[in-house]
């Protein structure tokens, strides 16, 4: 029996995205092997990675014979240019999330995607938070009913607004293209295309600290009589839930976040004993009806598994199996983010065609 292929990596950006989630998934993912990386901080790309090399432009890295699969995890307004550059070249392409700024970029790339046969994914990693898997499966099992109420939140405390190109008033910057992408993408995966779309969002750091885009959006898609409501904020010091979901028959509520980026900052990988396992104090409250008795109590948290993602993303490599997350997928999250924008600047709700 023939070994399975190796898959060489060259990622292009190391900033938080790129040392936090990308370089430790590719390189705790069998058959996956970091080559090259590209960027500015080298000395600490060789800590964390000796056995990479480093190159200073990303041409370099993309053009390189010992790269097939380019990770983009560059500033939003990169994201286009670079992937369509790899797939030019011949490479395969993880883009990190959101896929692109606009729908004509993100329409570009999957066609040129799928002349050249190649893989072209987005890590919206989210999916498999210990949270949403959990949540997902009470859907799916049937337990919560037919969903008449789903609302996500995801609230943080930073006051302070930092000198980085998310808060600055960009292509691509604030919250709703960052966090509202992971909720979005959620949604999606569990409701498929909404009826229509409210926004209100704003910048309620403004006076204080001076924000410059998004810090807070309030979305509604509309699927009939089905509300799902996304919310995420920055100036949010004692969270609320972080589900808060009603069925015909059932209710699901959760607090706290999935734990795997804080153990990743702590330098631990999948794989670590306890990997992505939910403190029981975390564990949602769960409620529901069947066969005439109600039943209520704890259910226990799915471990969370980002690894998942670049195990999936060589099957599709290497055996040709379809992506965790595909382009097209992926671009549906930037149909709903260009509905939320027009929503606010219009004032009104705004159908899904």
């Amino acid at each position: 029996m023939d070994a399975p292929r190796e898959v060489r990596v060259g990622l292009i950006g190391y900033g938080f995205s790129g040392a936090t989630f990308q370089a430790p998934l590719i390189a705790t993912t069998p058959g996956l092997r970091l080559t090259r990386v590209c960027s500015s901080q080298g000395e600490r790309v060789l800590r964390d990675f000796p056995g990479v090399a480093v190159v200073a432009a990303p041409a370099e890295l993309i053009e390189s014979g010992e790269v097939d699969l380019v990770v983009v995890a560059t500033a939003n307004a990169s994201h286009a240019p670079l992937a369509r550059q790899a797939l030019l070249a011949g490479k395969h392409v993880v883009v990190e999330k959101p896929f692109t700024i606009t729908l004509d970029e993100g329409a570009e790339l999957i066609a040129l995607a799928d002349e050249r046969q190649l893989v072209l994914s987005v890590f919206h990693n989210r999916r498999w938070d210990s949270d949403f898997l959990t949540l997902r499966q009470a859907i799916e099992s049937g337990l919560l009913g037919p969903v008449n109420t789903y609302e996500a939140h995801f609230d943080r405390y930073r006051p302070d607004v930092r000198g980085r190109w998310r808060e600055q008033d960009l292509p691509g910057s604030g919250l709703l293209y960052d966090l509202g992408a992971h909720l979005i993408d959620q949604a999606l995966v569990l409701f498929g295309n909404p009826d229509c779309v409210n926004c209100d969002m704003g910048v309620q750091r403004g006076a204080a600290g001076g924000s410059a885009s998004d810090d807070y959006f309030h979305l509604t898609m509309r699927y009939g009589a089905r509300r799902v409501i996304l919310h995420a904020a920055s100036l949010v010091l004692q969270a609320g839930p972080r589900f808060t979901v009603h069925g015909e028959t059932g209710s699901f509520i959760k607090h706290g976040m999935d734990p795997q980026e804080a153990a990743l900052i702590r330098g631990e990988r999948p794989g670590a004993p306890g990997w992505g396992v939910e403190a029981e104090a975390q564990h949602a409250r769960i409620g529901f009806v069947k066969g005439g008795l109600t039943v209520s109590g704890k259910a226990a948290s799915l471990p969370g598994r980002y690894q998942d993602y670049y195990q999936g993303l060589f099957d599709a490599i290497v055996n040709g199996k379809n992506p965790p997350v595909t382009a097209r997928e992926a671009l549906a999250v930037i149909k709903i983010i260009h509905l939320a924008l027009q929503s606010h600047a219009q004032q009104r709700t705004v159908t899904f065609e």
